[in-house]
């Protein structure tokens, strides 16, 4: 298959332009005001590891051929969707690669549904558990996640970083979450069998984690749902709500939504970390 440069220049031009900074985990200011909407040519080359003189040549339908390397790269850095990606990659003279393993395609509406909940800590993760976006309030039990790389993004890794003497082992809630994850990761290890993502987590945590191996050798399976959850707060103290796990049809994906009864001491609480000023990573 040959190369379409002009269409393949054209693409990249409008799917950069779609992008915030932010939707990348950059600051919105960037270095400088910024003339037109969308990133920048360098902070889509930096995003992909490739030089801005080989982007702009892509750009302006000049250059050679990119490799599938390259092509994955740019699919990673634009955030292209799985359609967008095989597109890519057929104007680009390449076969698309397969789809194998859990979808990382964050759905629009999604997005939009994050954003209208400012009062309800809500977060997404694929089938693997890697965060996939979040919305501010969020933030305020997870952290801002923006500056983290996009690999180290998952909460099983993050729970069993934890040493041996944290007070998360002692709670019985937290230990019942923590099971639940693992059961479910079980679930997506069948699903998607050989997926490498999935296979390297699971054997970095059995060296990690004793904990993590005798959960992983109990061999329970169970698709993950709501639980109730106890937090102490560094800000506003104990909480006390439902967190519910909603799964998004075709894709695998979970929404996280922690639910705060209606007039309780929770909800209340909710509101003022909504007021606080947004967190920084």
């Amino acid at each position: 298959m040959t190369v379409n440069r002009s269409e393949l220049a054209a693409f990249l031009r409008t799917r950069r332009a779609r992008l915030r900074p932010s939707d990348v985990g950059l600051p919105g200011s960037g270095t400088g005001p910024r003339r037109t909407p969308g990133l920048r040519r360098q902070e889509v080359a930096e995003l992909a590891g490739m030089s801005i003189d080989y982007y702009i040549r892509l750009e302006q339908g000049r250059g050679p051929q990119p490799s599938r390397q390259v092509l994955a790269a740019l699919a990673r850095a634009l955030l292209l969707t799985i359609d967008e990606r095989e597109y890519l990659f057929r104007i680009a003279g390449e076969a698309p690669p397969a789809v194998v393993g859990p979808s990382r395609e964050l759905l629009p509406a999604i997005r939009f549904l994050l954003d209208t909940m400012p009062l309800t800590p809500a977060y997404v993760v694929d089938a693997k558990y890697d965060l996939l976006a979040w919305n501010p309030l969020a933030t305020r039990f997870i952290g801002d996640l923006s500056a983290y790389p996009l690999d180290d993004r998952n909460m099983i890794r993050w729970m069993f970083r934890r040493p041996p003497e944290d007070v998360h082992w002692r709670d019985e809630d937290a230990l019942a979450f923590t099971a639940s994850s693992v059961a479910d990761l079980r679930a997506a290890y069948a699903r998607y069998p050989g997926d490498p993502g999935i296979e390297q987590l699971v054997t970095e945590l059995l060296g990690l984690s004793p904990l993590f191996a005798r959960l992983w050798g109990s061999h329970d399976v169970a698709v993950r749902r709501g639980v109730r959850k106890r937090v102490d707060h560094p800000d506003v103290g104990p909480l006390e709500f439902e967190c519910q796990v909603l799964h998004i049809s075709d894709s695998d994906q979970r929404m996280i939504v922690y639910c705060a009864e209606p007039g309780s001491p929770t909800e209340a609480a909710f509101r003022r970390l909504a007021a606080l000023p947004a967190l920084r990573p």
